[in-house]
């Protein structure tokens, strides 16, 4: 590990021309208070305005600032994995760049990792800004997840905490492509805590998580950590063929035993439509879960790294860096980039 970087601040951006000189700015006050070396590892995750040009022009005047840029979009998951991956500070703390989470917030969570808990994640207890439809989704979503779950995800969280060094490089041995970080890292477990504060609204631009997205998000979040919704088809097929049996009973009953009328067409494309309805939605189910073990099989590099930036070597093309590679291996092209 490299000894001369005390903290990695990983931040994933995508079209943040608009603010991304605040974040800087903010950023750069607060890692200078503590007193302690520490990098600013921007991951590019193909954005299209001018956020490239202007990281390229921090990275210039700045030994702190380094620049992953991705050759596309990626994803926002897989940009904070990248980070993770090319970052050697003995603490790792990713944070959004839209100033939603507050980068003052990062102090705390110092304090608390030199008090001993290896991950520190940043708990909302509010959210300004944001439509009551988002709210209750999110809410909903990090329920269900809990539910559907044996590991401990906490409610409430994103993607901005702290995590050590030993928690980075064991979620550097996960390899599924379909991420879902905040669980990967409630999953590897060590000790965790939580600080709580009120999220601020977006300082400019427009979220990057559109509904499009966030299902997915929540796709991969439980089909990652959950295999109930394949375990439901079992049960419900259970109930519903009980269900059948006893209705069909009913049936033979009125038609041997009374002179009521045999319910015929509505009772029976009803019951059609029901089953019919059910029967698409767990083969769904079970497709999201066929389509994730396609994806792994493939073999595909995680991501593509197209530059990576520094102050001293402006153009860096990692040719030989497809994806994601061993931990090791990612450390020693990242230090060969950084001044001895």
């Amino acid at each position: 590990m490299d000894g001369q970087v005390r903290y990695s601040i990983v931040i994933p951006v995508y079209n943040e021309e608009a603010v991304i000189h605040e974040t800087y700015r903010r950023l750069q006050t607060v890692m200078d208070t503590t007193g302690e070396t520490y990098e600013l590892l921007f991951v590019n995750d193909g954005s299209r305005d001018r956020t490239v040009e202007i990281l390229r022009g921090f990275c210039s005047v700045d030994d702190n600032v380094k620049l992953i840029d991705f050759s596309r979009n990626f994803g926002h998951q897989v940009a904070i994995t990248a980070g993770m991956d090319y970052a050697c500070g003995e603490a790792v703390v990713v944070i959004d760049a839209d100033l939603q989470d507050p980068p003052e917030l990062i102090l705390d969570m110092i304090a608390k990792w030199k008090e001993g808990f290896e991950v520190v994640y940043a708990k909302r207890i509010a959210r300004k800004g944001e439509t009551w439809f988002k709210k209750t989704t999110a809410r909903m979503f990090y329920r269900v997840l809990r539910a559907s779950t044996e590991i401990d995800i906490p409610v409430d969280t994103g993607d901005f905490r702290l995590i050590d060094r030993r928690v980075c490089e064991e979620m550097k041995r996960l390899p599924e492509n379909n991420r879902f970080v905040r669980g990967l890292v409630s999953w590897v477990g060590f000790r965790q805590t939580a600080i709580e504060y009120v999220r601020d609204e977006r300082l400019a631009g427009e979220t990057k998580y559109p509904l499009k997205k966030m299902i997915k998000l929540c796709l991969d979040g439980i089909t990652s950590f959950s295999y109930k919704p394949l375990k439901l088809a079992g049960y419900a097929g259970f109930l519903c063929s009980v269900a059948g049996f006893l209705y069909m009973m009913t049936v033979f009953y009125q038609k041997l035993f009374t002179d009521q009328v045999v319910p015929g067409w509505s009772s029976l494309m009803i019951i059609q439509l029901f089953f019919s309805g059910f029967t698409l939605i767990m083969l769904g189910a079970v497709g999201e879960y066929i389509g994730r073990i396609y994806d792994e099989s493939k073999g595909r590099p995680l991501y593509i790294v197209r530059d990576f930036v520094t102050k001293q070597q402006q153009h860096q093309p990692l040719q030989s860096v497809p994806g994601r590679m061993e931990a090791s291996n990612i450390r020693e092209l990242a230090s060969k980039r950084r001044p001895s």
